[in-house]
């Protein structure tokens, strides 16, 4: 983090200090702690944002409660999809009969969806009740937010186009002991025309790799084992430093982290998912055997006119070679049906790809017109055609994850134990390196450690085995 990041950071922490007292003093006119409950909508990097919202609001003094019928609500919004807007809406609608019981509440909205102005211009007319607007370039800024909205009678925005500076150093309150989300990089750079990411989220800046290393290594002696490491195209890592450093060198440096045994990473964009990180992952014994690896559709024509930058043909060679030189490597991937301009032969050709990729699975879903891209402008396919596309691929992602289901069946593999079972409390959960998950027989006191277990039968997307002794 840079000098004047650290200064950032530094006056953040005067603020929490401050906001603090005042924090306490309205708990004791209550008689009891405020309390607060964080709702996230979508990817990765909102949950891991989540988590610093969450440390600066505990670092203040409020307590988690279990639902949103608390003193300070957050929804953390998601914009990638109109359906991640309808529920926020929804959600405000239940949080105004809420407020109407308890005036002293505070509502907060930030994310992604806060940054779009149409969104912006609807909560400031239609939701009045809301008390704090943010986005996604400032969540470090919460607590003088707060203190801000307890010293007036307005609705406090603070919405920024762009940022600059990449201010850390902040609380963190991690949902588990042993993993964690790092973020490496923000904002994206790629503009896919169906893509409102770039414009919510900023160009991209990536953190300094020491900044990096420094932040795992302290999350190591804390007791994480395993970390994700986190940012829209993480292959375009390093690109905006002075010196720059490549994604699969990050790796080497992250690997050589003595306590850590495992690394994953997201989102890998294929246009320049390159021949050295490939190297590196197969000569790693921590980066787990996993690749997210997004597709989005198989037809080279439509992949042009998305702006993905690459064809059916180049996306399936490099399928070819990662698996060439990983054969156990999982894959995975996101795929749109109903894109503009899609016609029956673009949607073969997606489930082309399906087919020949091999996926052990795949996050479906319907294109959905986001205002301010360049698709949205487009001729929209039929709601009926694209629902009847949906399901035969749907039906055809099945079939294949079907038999890549079972592969591993009485083979005996590591897992990172991460919960007991909710389904049956004399059973774990756990994970293996290549994401698929093990229920097996075990005890609380395994959770957040490495367990060997015998899969000893596949039931669709999991495994029950048993602890080798």
């Amino acid at each position: 983090m840079n000098e004047n990041g650290q200064i950032e950071a530094r006056r953040q922490l005067d603020i929490i200090e401050t906001c603090k007292q005042e924090i306490a003093d309205r708990a004791r006119e209550l008689g009891r702690p405020l309390t607060y409950h964080i709702s996230t909508f979508g990817c990765q990097m909102n949950f891991k944002d989540s988590e610093k919202l969450a440390g600066i609001l505990e670092q203040l003094g409020y307590v988690e409660a279990c639902d949103e019928k608390a003193d300070f609500v957050l929804l953390n919004t998601c914009t990638v999809r109109e359906n991640a807007n309808l529920k926020v809406y929804g959600h405000l609608g239940i949080l105004k009969s809420y407020k109407k019981k308890n005036p002293n509440m505070m509502i907060a909205l930030c994310g992604c969806m806060m940054q779009e102005d149409v969104v912006l211009k609807k909560i400031q007319e239609s939701y009045r009740f809301v008390d704090i607007i943010f986005g996604t370039h400032n969540i470090y800024k919460l607590a003088e937010l707060i203190q801000t909205r307890m010293h007036s009678n307005r609705m406090v925005i603070d919405i920024w186009k762009d940022a600059k500076e990449i201010v850390e150093d902040l609380p963190s309150v991690r949902k588990y002991s042993f993993k964690a989300g790092v973020n490496i990089m923000f904002g994206c750079n790629n503009f896919c025309t169906y893509c409102i990411v770039p414009y919510v989220r900023g160009r991209e800046r990536s953190r300094e790799p020491e900044d990096i290393i420094a932040e795992i290594e302290c999350m190591v002696r804390d007791g994480v084992v395993e970390v994700m490491l986190l940012g829209q195209n993480v292959n375009s890592y390093g690109k905006t430093l002075e010196q720059k450093i490549t994604f699969a060198e990050l790796l080497r440096r992250v690997e050589q982290i003595e306590g850590l045994k495992r690394i994953r990473f997201m989102t890998s964009h294929p246009k320049d998912l390159s021949d050295d990180l490939i190297a590196v992952m197969k000569d790693s014994n921590k980066i787990c055997r996993h690749i997210h690896l997004p597709v989005q559709c198989g037809s080279s024509r439509l992949l042009e006119k998305m702006n993905r930058r690459y064809t059916k043909e180049q996306y399936l060679a490099l399928v070819r070679k990662i698996r060439e030189a990983m054969p156990d490597i999982s894959l995975t991937t996101d795929i749109m049906v109903g894109f503009p301009g899609e016609t029956e032969e673009d949607f073969q050709d997606t489930i082309d790809v399906v087919r020949q990729a091999e996926y052990d699975s795949c996050y479906t879903f319907i294109y959905s017109k986001r205002t301010g891209t360049p698709a949205a402008k487009e001729e929209q396919v039929p709601e009926e055609i694209v629902k009847e596309r949906f399901q035969r691929l749907l039906d055809v992602v099945a079939e294949e994850s079907a038999k890549r289901t079972g592969r591993l069946e009485g083979r005996t593999a590591e897992v990172l134990v991460e919960g007991v079972s909710e389904q049956d409390s004399s059973m774990v959960t756990g994970r293996l390196s290549n994401n698929l998950l093990v229920h097996f027989p075990g005890t609380e006191d395994m959770i957040g450690k490495l367990i060997m277990v015998r899969l000893d039968e596949a039931k669709g997307f999991y495994y029950i085995g048993s602890v080798v002794e």
